[in-house]
């Protein structure tokens, strides 16, 4: 699968939730090469902004769409790694701060 297809798969299924990819086309094509290389490494795509064990069952969090998706982007209007984003996000019509780690530490792989 490449980056592209991945994209076009999951926009579908992400929009009709109310998440929608960054418009910064190059960063969002950049992370769908990382989740690509992730689901290759690992077996799954974890979050490519995060460290990932290697342990599926410990990574259930950051399998991407994380587990804190939901909550950045209600809060942020972002997910930590800026691809999952609202639409006012993408208008420029809310600020974009920064994403702040919501992963509780005693789930890091280090």
């Amino acid at each position: 699968m490449t980056a592209q297809e991945l994209f076009d798969l999951l926009k579908k299924t992400q929009e009709a939730k109310g998440y929608f990819f960054n418009k910064d086309m190059t960063r969002t094509m950049e992370l769908m090469e990382a989740l690509l290389v992730n689901k290759e490494r690992y077996g799954y795509m974890c979050c490519p902004c995060r460290l990932a064990s290697g342990d599926r069952g410990k990574d259930q969090d950051i399998i991407c769409p994380c587990l804190y998706r939901a909550p950045d982007v209600a809060e942020y209007g972002s997910c930590y790694c800026n691809l999952y984003v609202s639409e006012a996000w993408n208008r420029d019509e809310v600020e974009h701060p920064y994403v702040p780690e919501r992963r509780p530490a005693d789930k890091m792989p280090f």
